[in-house]
């Protein structure tokens, strides 16, 4: 069954160019982005398993603050922000 999406002008003619520029029809284009991006659910899912496979593999003694950390610092990247340094691990611990 198909159904109408009410979109501005503005998204309309974005969603336009992306298709075009994918060589996807919009209906085409929208489906691929409705399967591409990931719900919080499986955003927290996915973090999950990252995290357990630092743990497991790399970081034994990763703490709640080495991730606020890599949080607050990928954040900041994201916003365009460059840090000048990266964070150091905690004090104590192996590298």
């Amino acid at each position: 069954m198909d159904t109408t999406i009410k979109v501005d002008a503005l998204v309309r003619d974005r969603l336009a160019v992306l298709a075009r520029e994918r060589g996807l029809t919009m209906r085409e284009l929208v489906a691929e982005l409705a399967r591409a991006t990931p719900t919080d659910d499986e955003l927290r899912e996915r973090a999950s398993r990252a995290e357990e496979y630092v743990r497991q593999h790399l970081a034994p003694h990763l703490t709640e603050t080495d991730l606020a950390v890599a949080t607050d610092t990928w954040t900041a990247i994201e916003a365009g922000e460059t840090p000048e340094v990266l964070p150091r691990s905690t004090p104590g611990r192996a590298a």
